[in-house]
This record gives structure tokens, C-alpha cells and sequence, in this order.
């Protein structure tokens, strides 16, 4: 047979009381008794005694209300520390000390059963409970980080921070805690108590039918788009039509729908319909379609294409680009906005009449170096025009068909790369070469 002390044992993790309790209640803070003689002076000395298991009791008391947050913080941690203290921390003005108060009293929720409770672990949960009301969002999100997948932590607590409308305290619980039904979700769904608690619950892993259907029903755009993200998220076919018939207003949507696994011939179908031409393609690579389906989308895509395609622009010759360029430097309109726009547009013989014209260069120069494909050729014409680096990165890829992981690129104050000097040089080697 146990014996009386045994009987009221405190659960693993819990401290004793500082004294033993009167019937119905829990003894109230005393003060601290005699302590032997320990120098704490100096506040490392008062963090390491707040800190130590060993400390007694009387003297964590005093300790926690310590005027440094550093010793209360230690006394807060502190497993040994009576619950007793741990109701005085959870009244500390510092929230520090609270939420690492918060997080150790969490921890110790899987010692707190649902069967029998004596005094310590009641006295435990209360002072968690009040916690979890705290005003301070990184005390309740402290307690949600730990419990957000226990299985041991009582419902009531899973409930009430899956109700918070702080995102860093209801979303951890509502997407990982076990202990949530699907008609818990739906309930949250209903209530809404904040925009993030839709996303959270379209976010959880494995989620059933019933609770898709309710977040499809919320007109919440960033949570649908976040359901139909969810690849472990169980989706009615009809609900995915439903969708899809919106996705054409709705972009957002597009990708993730695109991207939804195991989908069926009449989806892709209404999908081609409504995404961009890039998810097209996307949707005609798919491995899991039946190739008379993926078959059927890449004619439409290629249709596509070509009803989107612009009608080529005819480039004039040399001696015309040159005439043009001309013309536009007579009005004063041979500037770099003109001669970016020219090379966005892949008008090669524009953009070398453009450049041999505003550098003064005869425009064999400027083929000179297109030819050699010299980045330093095209950046000295470019400064010799007047332009600026802006305008030599997109020259270097037209003229020159450099790679970008090749052309020359602006310094770090946005400036030429080479010196004057040898740009002089640069410019008098290719006009020498065509003598």
C-alpha cells in the first residue's frame, strides 16, 4: 500500500509546494524563511542560484522578484522552481519572463493527464490558463509553439489558441495539432476570428473533404489559393470545377489548380481554357494525363501561339537604318531611351546606326567590334556616345550575342568598367583596324 506522502507526489517536472497545503487550497506566498550564507551580491551569482535545481525554495521566492530580468528569467526556467513562484512570474511586468515561464509550464502539459490531478498539477494548469489569456502575443505564441503537436495537451488549451486572432498563436495549432476534428474546423471556419485562421485550417496537412468544401465556400481568395496549394488536401471534383470556372477572374488560382495532383480529363480541359499561355504548357507537360488529352491541349496551345504572335517587322537595310538614325539626331531625338527601346526590340541595324551616329564612328567600327564580339569594343563606342552602362548591357547581348554570364556589367556606383584610358585604346584599335 502507498504511503500518505506518495499519494500527493507531484508529477514528473513539478516542484513541491513551499509548504504543505490546507485542505481545498494552495498555500499562500510566504516570506522567504532563514537561508544559509550565499553571497549574491553580483547579478551572475543571482542568475546561477536562479538557475540551480538545488536552490531552496525560500530563497527562489526572493529571487523572483528580483529587480534584474536576467535572475527572474533563471527562477522562471528553473524546473525545480515551486508553483507557488511560477504564479508570481506569470504576474511579471516583463514579458520575457512570462513567455520563458509560459514555454516551461507548456512543456510540462503531457505530466498533467486528464485522469486524476492532485493540488500541484490543478495549481499548474491555472497558472498556464492565465498565461494563455496574456495580452502579450509572444507569451500565448510561446505556449502554442510547444503544444501545437502534442497529443497530450488538453483540449480546452488546443481550443482556445486555435481561436486566437494573433496568426503567430493560431496558426501553428489549427495546421499541426492532433487534437483538432474536422468539425472543430469547420467551426473555426464559421467564427473566422481573424483573416488568418481560413489560411491556417486551408493549410493543414491532410485535409478532408468536408473541411475543403468550407473553405471553398468562404470567398476567401488568399485561402482558396492556399487550399488548392495544399497537395495533401483531399478536393471534391465538383468543388475543382467549381473553381476552375472562377480561375479565369481569379489568377491566382490558376497555377495552383494547374498544379493539383490527380486531375481528371474534364478539368484539364476547362483549365486550358481559362490559364496563361506559360500554364498551358505547363499543363500539356503533365506526366499523369492520358496522351490523347495531352495531345488534344498542346494543339490548342500551339493555336494559341500563333494567333498571339505579332506580325514580324520588316528591318530596314544598313544605309536606311543609317538615314534614320540621321534624322533622329537632326531632331534631337537620338537618345538612350530610343536606342534601349530599339534593342528591346532586336533591331540589330538600328540599334548599330543608332550608335555609330551618336559616337561619330563610322558604322564599320561599330560591325568591327560586333564581329570580334568585344564587350570592351561596345562599352568604349557606348561612352563615346554619351550613353551610359544602362544602355551596354543590352548592346553586348544584341550585337555582340554575348551571354548574360559573359557581358561586361555597370561597377558598383553604376560606371563604366574600364578605364578612360583604355576605352581610348579600344575605340583606336578598331577604327585602325579598318584602315
Amino acid at each position: 500500500m502507498p504511503d500518505a506522502d506518495s499519494a500527493t507526489a507531484p508529477a514528473p517536472g513539478l516542484a513541491k509546494p513551499l509548504a504543505s497545503s490546507p485542505p481545498g487550497g494552495v498555500t499562500p506566498l510566504a516570506p522567504p524563511g532563514p537561508v544559509r550564507e550565499v553571497d549574491i551580491s553580483g547579478i551572475a551569482a543571482r542568475v546561477r542560484l536562479g538557475a540551480n535545481r538545488e536552490t531552496a525554495p525560500e530563497l527562489l521566492l526572493s529571487l523572483a522578484a528580483d529587480e534584474a530580468v536576467t535572475v527572474r528569467a533563471a527562477v522562471a526556467m528553473n524546473a525545480a522552481t515551486p508553483l507557488q513562484v511560477d504564479r508570481l512570474l506569470a504576474l511579471d511586468q516583463d514579458e520575457r519572463v512570462r513567455t520563458l515561464l509560459a514555454r516551461k509550464l507548456a512543456s510540462l502539459l503531457p505530466s498533467l493527464s486528464d485522469g486524476e490531478r492532485n493540488e500541484l498539477q490543478t495549481h499548474a494548469m491555472a497558472t498556464l490558463s492565465s498565461l494563455v489569456a496574456d495580452e502579450a502575443v509572444r507569451v500565448r505564441a510561446a505556449i502554442a509553439d510547444v503544444v501545437k503537436e502534442m497529443a497530450e495537451a488538453p483540449r480546452g488549451l488546443i481550443l482556445r489558441l486555435a481561436k486566437d486572432s494573433a496568426v503567430s498563436v493560431c496558426d501553428p495549432v489549427i495546421r499541426l495539432s492532433p487534437l483538432l476534428t474536422a468539425e472543430d474546423l469547420i467551426t473555426l471556419l464559421e467564427a473566422a476570428p481573424s483573416p488568418a485562421t481560413a489560411i491556417a485550417v486551408a493549410r493543414r496537412p491532410g485535409l478532408p473533404e468536408p473541411v475543403s468544401d468550407a473553405v471553398a465556400a468562404t470567398a476567401h481568395t488568399p485561402a482558396i489559393t492556399a487550399l488548392l496549394s495544399n497537395q495533401s488536401a483531399a478536393v471534391r471534383e465538383a468543388t475543382l470545377d467549381a473553381l476552375i470556372q472562377r480561375a479565369g477572374e481569379t489568377t491566382e488560382w490558376q497555377a495552383p489548380l494547374v498544379r493539383r495532383p490527380l486531375l481528371s480529363a474534364a478539368a484539364a480541359r476547362a483549365l486550358s481554357d481559362v490559364v496563361a499561355t506559360h500554364l498551358l504548357d505547363e499543363l500539356c507537360n503533365r506526366a499523369d494525363l492520358d496522351p490523347a488529352i495531352t495531345s488534344e491541349l498542346r494543339g490548342q496551345l500551339l493555336r494559341r501561339l500563333e494567333s498571339a504572335s505579332p506580325p514580324r517587322r520588316r528591318e530596314p537595310d544598313i544605309e536606311q537604318a543609317m538615314e534614320q538614325a540621321r534624322r533622329m539626331y537632326a531632331d534631337s531625338l537620338l537618345d538612350e531611351a530610343r536606342l534601349l527601346e530599339v534593342a528591346q526590340r532586336g533591331e540589330a541595324r538600328l540599334a548599330t546606326a543608332m550608335l555609330a551616329v551618336a559616337a561619330d564612328v563610322p558604322v564599320s567600327v561599330v560591325d568591327r567590334a560586333a564581329t570580334l564580339r568585344s564587350a570592351k569594343g561596345l562599352i568604349s563606342l557606348v561612352w563615346r556616345a554619351g550613353f551610359s552602362m544602362r544602355a551596354a548591357g543590352p548592346l553586348q547581348t544584341l550585337l555582340a550575342r554575348l551571354s548574360p554570364d559573359v557581358i561586361l556589367r555597370a561597377t558598383a556606383n553604376g560606371g563604366f568598367p574600364l578605364a578612360v584610358e583604355e576605352m581610348r585604346w579600344q575605340l583606336d584599335f578598331l577604327t585602325r583596324m579598318g584602315r
